[in-house]
């Protein structure tokens, strides 16, 4: 079956395109070969550098001030839950009723507990420990990023004096371990322990006397957590103290301390190292990681600031010289100045580098599959979010491809909504104005006018525009064209005989207006293997022939390919495909 496309589009609902899809746009560093709007305010491009070392592809996002109202940025836990791993399309799926989001891979972690090795702070509650030789980053309430070396100092009192604890941490023999629910259903199985059950403690937040009843005290491990409360975890020599100075019906007291103060701050993630500090790359970080970690070319995640107050994501694919080599640590710093952050820092690297939008990736695995994750570091956006409409160009010309079009778009909360269409010619069409319930919600357009006649050739625009339940206005747009140029695309017969000196396969396809017209015969990949047609042609039926050779004047391979024609007007680009099998 034929299939019209719109070049330079997106594809398949993400808003963006797989590496080398677009015409590119030279820039002075990179070529941007794909450039897109992924949800209101937040764009993205895939660009490639040509290195020495080969090909590099880096994908950015670029997303207002994430200052809570419209667009928040703050880690997500995988399963919600420490010691856990799932993969980032996986949380964005997660995600998905409460927000449209994008997001990258967050902190490096443990492969054998899958504990983050740094900070993770979620809703102003701390639920992992920062590592204090490097770097954390810091999300302030206004969407400011803070980058420093945090040192956590945690500590647990009794009716005796105050005593060291660890956070949410394997354990450790000899060490005391506040888990709160952000660790799991349960305390790590573990014997010879004391363990101190808190019914109700309040949400773990730095810098506060926190403070709880005992209600149980259990001798081993494995004891659940119960919701809104934790449990005090005391090994060797530590159990016989909290056996003494935490009975069961005393009050416990609970300090976590981070230095610098880190109270204020909406939401926290570990990672490191610093890339950018004032606008500058940073060569030498001085942070403890190992040097392959920071010299070796590969894939790595980031996060950085503008100085507007914008945000980057940005990853860079690894794992191939001859799609992308990667970069090395410093290399990723040069190319955040490039893209002009002011503030930056590193996140994990390797096979768990990645970026999503909307529960899909937009990266290319290094490795065979999606890799799992710890946790990950995701903006969101909790307005009115329109997917790409179901067809990049609409033809109603009665030939059975794409003669209509379908938009869809997710509302989060109850809303008013007006969805309405907006032709070349100016004109608005309403295609819904009513109260609706959160959810995705999918309206059909036959492309017609209420006469029954085809609607005006050229570029359209949806637009939804929602105001919720509090009273909140948002708008989304998506671009299409209604294009009739190019129609009946068939190509016979379906399995053509190559042999010299004989006509292989016919193609035919019905002009409506005038068009520079290209017809190739391409692999089912997309590449071209021989140009039938460049020209400009008048309206009518058009038949193009082929002798199954290619370009290079050989006779093509047996396998299977596909006719691909494109025509070019005033009323835009349209294309329309169709398979076929070759056989010497």
């Amino acid at each position: 079956m034929p299939r019209k496309l719109l070049i330079a589009l997106a594809f398949a609902g993400l808003g963006v395109l797989p590496a080398g899809a677009a015409t590119s746009m030279r820039s002075a560093e990179a070529d941007v070969v794909a450039q897109s709007v992924l949800m209101p305010g937040v764009g993205y491009q895939r660009q490639v550098e040509f290195t020495p070392h080969g090909p590099v592809v880096l994908d950015v996002v670029t997303a207002p001030r994430p200052d809570g109202s419209l667009y928040t940025l703050a880690p997500a836990l995988s399963n919600g839950a420490i010691g856990g791993t799932e993969t980032l399309t996986q949380m964005e799926q997660d995600a998905s009723a409460t927000a449209t989001v994008v997001g990258v891979n967050g902190d490096y972690f443990s492969a054998k507990t899958a504990v983050p090795t740094g900070i993770l702070m979620r809703a102003g509650a701390l639920d992992s420990a920062p590592a204090p030789q490097r770097t954390s980053l810091g999300i302030s309430a206004n969407g400011t990023l803070t980058l420093s070396r945090v040192v956590f100092d945690g500590t647990w009192r009794g009716t005796d004096q105050r005593r060291q604890l660890d956070l949410n941490a394997a354990p450790v023999a000899g060490h005391t371990t506040l888990y709160t629910s952000a660790w799991g259903p349960a305390t790590p199985p573990e014997s010879a322990v004391v363990e101190d059950v808190i019914g109700a403690f309040p949400p773990a937040q730095p810098d506060r006397v926190l403070t709880g009843s005992v209600t149980q005290v259990v001798p081993q491990g494995g004891t659940p957590i119960p919701p809104g409360g934790a449990v005090l975890v005391a090994r060797g020599a530590q159990a016989a103290h909290l056996t003494a100075e935490a009975p069961a019906g005393s009050t416990v007291e609970v300090r976590l301390t981070l230095t610098p103060d880190w109270s204020t701050m909406a939401s926290a993630i570990g990672g490191g190292p610093v890339l950018v500090l004032n606008g500058k790359p940073v060569f030498r970080p001085n942070e403890n990681f190992s040097d392959p970690i920071l010299n070796t070319r590969g894939a790595r995640s980031a996060v950085g600031q503008l100085s507007d107050g914008r945000v980057l994501l940005v990853t860079v694919e690894g794992g191939s010289t001859a799609y992308s080599a990667g970069m090395t640590n410093y290399e990723l710093a040069v190319a955040l100045t490039r893209l002009g952050a002011v503030t930056a820092m590193g996140l994990g690297t390797g096979a768990p580098a990645a970026m999503a939008f909307d529960g899909s990736l937009l990266t290319r695995p290094t490795s065979a599959t999606e890799q799992p994750l710890s946790d990950a570091l995701l903006l969101s956006y909790n307005g009115v979010y329109a997917a790409l409409p179901g067809v990049a160009v609409v033809s109603p010309n009665g030939d059975g491809v794409d003669d209509a079009q379908t938009f869809s778009y997710k509302l989060l909360r109850p809303s008013t909504v007006t969805a309405t269409l907006t032709g070349p010619d100016r004109g608005t069409r309403t295609l819904v104005q009513d109260a609706e319930q959160p959810g995705v919600h999918t309206v059909a357009w036959n492309a017609e006018t209420a006469a029954g006649t085809p609607e005006v050739e050229g570029a359209w625009k949806f637009t939804v525009t929602a105001v919720d339940d509090q009273g909140r206005t948002t708008s989304a747009d998506r671009q299409f064209a209604v294009n009739d140029t190019l129609g009946s695309l068939q190509a016979t017969p379906v399995a053509a005989q190559l042999s010299k000196g004989q006509n292989a396969l016919t193609t035919t396809f019905q002009l409506a207006h005038t068009a520079t017209v290209t017809a190739t015969i391409e692999t089912r990949t997309g590449i071209v293997i021989a140009t039938l047609l460049d020209a400009k042609l008048q309206p009518g039926l058009q038949q193009v022939l082929w002798d199954g050779h290619t370009w290079t004047g050989a006779l093509a391979f047996t396998g299977a390919y596909q006719v691909h024609v494109t025509a070019e007007n005033s009323f835009g680009t349209v294309s329309l495909s169709t398979p076929f099998t070759a056989r010497r």
